[in-house]
C-alpha cells in the first residue's frame, strides 16, 4: 500500500508539473490560436468573437484553472483547429489507432528480440553473431523516418505488398486495420528491437561468466538449458526496465512513425495540433503522454520485483 500511495503521489505531483509546464510554453512561443484557425482572410471581430468563445481572452491562470478543472471533470473542451469537434472524442478516435500500434510494435520487438539474442549467444564464434552485431547496429543507428520511408519504398513500391499511404479505419475492417499497421510497427519495433538485442545479449554473457552457470557447467549441465531455463530469466533484469522505457515511448504515440505511414493516431494529432496552438488538445495528449510514460515505468518496477524476489527484499531492509 506504501508503494502504491507513493506512486499514486509522484503520479499527480508530476502531471500537474507536467500541465503546467506546457501550458506556460505553448502561451510563450509565438503563435496565435485563433488567426491560425480561422486564417489570414478572418476579419478582427471574427478573431475576438472565437476567442471570446475559446476562452482565449481571460487571463492566463484563468484559462488554466479552467482547463484543469475541466481535465479532472472530463470536460475536455472543444479543439480550436477542428472547430466543432470535442477534444475528448478526437482522442477517443484516436486513441485505439495508437494502442494498437503500439501493442503491435511491442510484439515484434519481444518476437525479434528473445530468438535473435538467443541464437546470437548460442552461435557465439560464428559468422551468425557477427551479422547479427552488424544488423544490430544497422538498426540502431538508422533514424526511424528513414527506416519507415525505406520500408515503404521496398515493400510498398517496389515489391507491393501494401499500398503507401492508404489506411482502412477499425470500424470499417479490424484484419485490413491490422495489416495497415505491420510496416509501420516493424518501422517502430527494428530499432528498439535492435537495442534489446544489444542489452540482453550482453547480459547474458556476463550471467554466463557468473559462479553458478561454470559450476552447473562443470557439473555436466546442458549448456542451451541453463541458458533458456537460468541464465536468460537473471540476465532479462536490466532488459525489463529498458523494455519500460521502450513501452513508454511507443504506448505514448510513434509521431514521426504515424506521420511517414499517414496513420492517425495520437503523434500525428500532437503535431497538428501544436501547428495549429490548439491548447486544449496539446495539453490533453500531453498529459496523456507522461501518463503513459509513468505507468510503463511502474509496471516495469512491478515486473521486477516479480521475476526477482531480492529487490522486494533489499527494499524492506
Amino acid at each position: 500500500m506504501w508503494f502504491i500511495g507513493k506512486r499514486l503521489a509522484i503520479t499527480a505531483l508530476t502531471l500537474f508539473l507536467v500541465s503546467l509546464i506546457t501550458f506556460a510554453a505553448f502561451h510563450i512561443i509565438p503563435g496565435d490560436a485563433a488567426l491560425l484557425a480561422l486564417g489570414i482572410e478572418s476579419t478582427g471581430e471574427q478573431i475576438e468573437a472565437f476567442r471570446s468563445e475559446m476562452g482565449f481572452d481571460r487571463s492566463l491562470s484563468a484559462q488554466y484553472f479552467s482547463w484543469l478543472r475541466g481535465f479532472l471533470t472530463g470536460k475536455l473542451g472543444n479543439s480550436s483547429r477542428f472547430r466543432g469537434e470535442s477534444v475528448s472524442g478526437m482522442l477517443a478516435e484516436r486513441l485505439p489507432v495508437t494502442l494498437t500500434l503500439a501493442g503491435l510494435s511491442f510484439l515484434f520487438i519481444i518476437l525479434i528480440a528473445v530468438p535473435v539474442s538467443l541464437i546470437a549467444v548460442k552461435r557465439e564464434k560464428s559468422i551468425t553473431n557477427q551479422a547479427i552485431t552488424t544488423l544490430t547496429a544497422l538498426n540502431i543507428s538508422m533514424p526511424g523516418f528513414f527506416l519507415g520511408v525505406l520500408l515503404i519504398w521496398v515493400f510498398g513500391i517496389l515489391i507491393k505488398l501494401f499500398i503507401p499511404g492508404a489506411y482502412i479505419s477499425y470500424r470499417d475492417s479490424p484484419a485490413a486495420f491490422l495489416g495497415c499497421l505491420v510496416f509501420p510497427a516493424l518501422a517502430i519495433a527494428l530499432p528498439n528491437a535492435a537495442l534489446v538485442v544489444k542489452f540482453l545479449r550482453s547480459s547474458i554473457f556476463r550471467e554466463l561468466q557468473s559462479g553458478y552457470v561454470r559450476t552447473a557447467l562443470s557439473k555436466g549441465a546442458n549448456r542451451s538449458r541453463m541458458l533458456s531455463r537460468h541464465a536468460l530469466k537473471n540476465a532479462s533484469l536490466p532488459v525489463i526496465t529498458l523494455l519500460g522505457m521502450i513501452a513508454g515511448e511507443i504506448f505514448s504515440g510513434s509521431i514521426v512513425i504515424e506521420e511517414v505511414f499517414g496513420i492517425p493516431g495520437i503523434g500525428k494529432l500532437l503535431l497538428a495540433s501544436i501547428t495549429a496552438r490548439d491548447y486544449f488538445m496539446i495539453e490533453t495528449i500531453v498529459i496523456y503522454i507522461a501518463f503513459v510514460v509513468i505507468l510503463a515505468n511502474t509496471l516495469a518496477d512491478i515486473v521486477l520485483q516479480i521475476v526477482d524476489p531480492r529487490i522486494r527484499l533489499s527494499q524492506k531492509v
